[in-house]
């Protein structure tokens, strides 16, 4: 889906479904620019809507506010269709990406996927990148992530805030899982949304919003009941990973949906520091149980499939 509406021109948001994060196509000006690119899974739909915007034009620069498999799983087949599409990410882990270490960028203790990428410069926060006919700020936004960023237009006023903010959230705290506190960063990161005060905000998940004092004041409420309740955002941070995984395959038996989540390091690290009053494969059927009767997930016999 294209959201045009309070946007600056020559600026196309591509709506995307879980798993991909939203795609940003710039158009104007002498330069094209892609904002993330959604996941692997997705790629050939992701160049696919790409080039239906850009039409013959080539794609001249590719950006991604995190490193998050879903927000550039398809940087490599963009790269691949677009030979000289130059490539910016966030700095802090530029040597993770130049040595390609699937550990340290999250991959494979979260059982994700992503291929293989390059880049040839880095997103700098105080700086800026020129996107399209604009020239968009570069701010730090650590909470879901450490390393992300948010990209600001101040003419415009227009905020892409990756994961920091959506209209009804943000996205997990992953630093909080590992044991780090984070969720202040979250608190700061949100302050400084507001500090932009920004008219339009285009969310790394999620229709292009415009309600942004009531989308802060939903983001720290929810804020407020995980610093009340860790384990709350711990359980709910596990759901996501298995409903990413669930999304990513669509049907699995049980009891090998149970052993995948039973093999992938993040399951253990969040069942050992937050509920290991339980054994971990009993937790794990716990999660799965609770996605069907939210509604997220079905099940039919020891098959558990995306609803």
């Amino acid at each position: 889906m294209q959201h045009i509406g309070e946007l600056p021109s020559g600026v196309t948001v591509l709506e995307r479904g879980w798993l991909s994060s939203n795609n940003i196509v710039f158009t104007g000006g002498y330069r094209t620019a892609v904002v993330d690119s959604g996941y692997c899974t997705h790629s050939s739909q992701t160049v696919a809507l790409v080039r239906d915007v850009l039409g013959a034009r080539p794609l001249d620069r590719l950006v991604n506010t995190h490193l998050h498999s879903d927000h550039c799983g398809g940087n490599a087949a963009l790269q691949a269709e677009y030979p000289d599409v130059q490539t910016r990410i966030p700095p802090g882990q530029a040597e993770h990406v130049r040595n390609w270490d699937p550990v340290a960028l999250t991959y494979a203790p979260t059982g994700q996927q992503c291929p293989r990428f390059r880049f040839e410069g880095l997103l700098r926060p105080g700086a800026t990148v020129n996107l399209g006919d604009l020239s968009w700020q570069i701010h730090a936004s650590p909470g879901h992530d450490p390393h992300s960023v948010l990209l600001f237009e101040p003419a415009s006023r227009t905020l892409i805030s990756a994961d920091a903010l959506w209209e009804n959230g943000f996205g997990v705290v992953f630093q909080e899982l590992e044991g780090d506190h984070a969720f202040d960063e979250v608190a700061r990161t949100l302050d400084l949304i507001e500090s932009l005060d920004p008219a339009t905000v285009i969310p790394g998940h999620g229709k292009v919003f415009t309600g942004v004092a009531q989308s802060l004041e939903a983001a720290r409420r929810r804020l407020d009941g995980f610093v009340q309740d860790p384990t709350k955002h711990a359980a709910h941070a596990a759901k996501v990973l298995l409903k990413f995984k669930l999304l990513e395959l669509q049907r699995i038996r049980v009891p090998e949906f149970v052993a995948w989540a039973g093999d992938t390091p993040y399951f253990a690290s969040v069942h050992d520091r937050w509920f290991a009053d339980v054994s971990l494969h009993e937790w794990i059927e716990q999660l799965a149980d609770s996605l069907v009767r939210s509604g997220a997930a079905r099940r039919e016999g020891e098959n558990v499939m995306n609803e």
